[in-house]
């Protein structure tokens, strides 16, 4: 029998995403546009699993993106504000822990996730506004993030390919 993380993979029909590291599967842009052109929102289905092993590696939008937690294990999100201020929050079921089912990550922060401890798989979405292209995309380099945020070198180091 395939494991739930194989079976979503299959299912949506999901790549891994070059240079972040997860899973995605665009599933929606609107045919609306902005005043600039772009359309005003897209959106992805996101999976995180053990095996094969996935993550989002530190990156940027110059756009507000939308995370939503949809079923499996927590996802831990880690957001690196300009100035120097961190934040780590947990996507997930369990209100009583604190985990929300729903977080927006402003335009111009830095973002990481990964599986929290002990988690096998997550399926999470995400929504852009306007919709996401390649060029509201920056990825992270580990050198420069830990010279910025000294108090996260950790998992700096863990979610940066750079």
């Amino acid at each position: 029998m395939k494991d739930r993380a194989a079976e979503l993979i299959e299912f949506y029909q999901m790549t891994m995403l070059p240079g972040e590291g997860t899973f995605v599967r665009e599933v929606y842009r609107s045919e609306q546009t902005d005043a600039a052109g772009l359309p005003t929102f897209s959106t992805i289905y996101g999976l995180y699993c053990t095996e094969p092993p996935s993550r989002s590696n530190f990156h940027r939008l110059t756009r507000d993106e939308v995370w939503s937690h949809y079923e499996g294990d927590p996802i831990e999100l880690f957001l690196l504000y300009p100035g120097g201020r961190t934040r780590r929050v947990v996507l997930g079921r369990n209100t009583a822990e604190g985990e929300v089912c729903q977080y927006t990550v402003p335009a111009g922060v830095w973002q990481g996730g990964r599986l929290a401890e002990n988690g096998r798989y997550a399926l999470y979405g995400c929504t852009v506004a306007p919709a996401f292209t390649s060029d509201c995309f920056e990825l992270g380099n580990s050198t420069e993030l830990m010279k910025a945020y000294p108090n996260r070198k950790e998992v700096i180091a863990a979610l940066c390919s750079e």
